[in-house]
């Protein structure tokens, strides 16, 4: 599941306490440092995203107008309203120093959500409780 064309060699796939699976680090990531690279997220037309099955449809994103079918392993990254990366196009970045073990979270209210909202389990002191993301393209 893992691939160091796709982040920077330093985060692997393991299972996770907020939602499943997860993305950690396996080394330390400064600052600003890209963390993942969407490699296998790719563009498809409103026809294919009409033909998705339900169990692939949250794992969408539409960026300046275009839906992407986020990959594997980037489709790993779990919510937390206090994440420790922020979106680039087609990659995250790291918010802040992350160390060893930490999981790799992303803010999903920066993203469109196909399924407008759901329930957050990320235990971070700052949960909202519910994940909302962008409600228009």
């Amino acid at each position: 599941m893992e691939s160091s064309q796709k982040s920077n060699g330093k985060i692997h796939v393991k299972s996770s306490s907020i939602h499943g699976t997860g993305l950690f680090a396996k080394e330390f990531i400064a600052q600003g440092e890209v963390v993942i690279v969407w490699a296998d997220t790719k563009e498809i037309s409103r026809e294919e995203f009409a033909k998705l099955p339900d169990s692939e449809k949250h794992y969408i994103d539409i960026q300046d107008g275009k839906i992407f079918l986020v990959g594997k392993p980037e489709r790993y990254v779990n919510h937390s309203c206090s994440s420790n990366t922020i979106p680039g196009y087609l990659c995250d970045l790291a918010a802040r120093d992350i160390f060893p073990g930490e999981e790799i979270t992303a803010d999903y209210s920066h993203f469109f959500i196909p399924s407008r909202q759901f329930q957050c389990f990320c235990k971070s002191a700052a949960c909202r409780g519910l994940v909302q993301g962008r409600n228009s393209e």
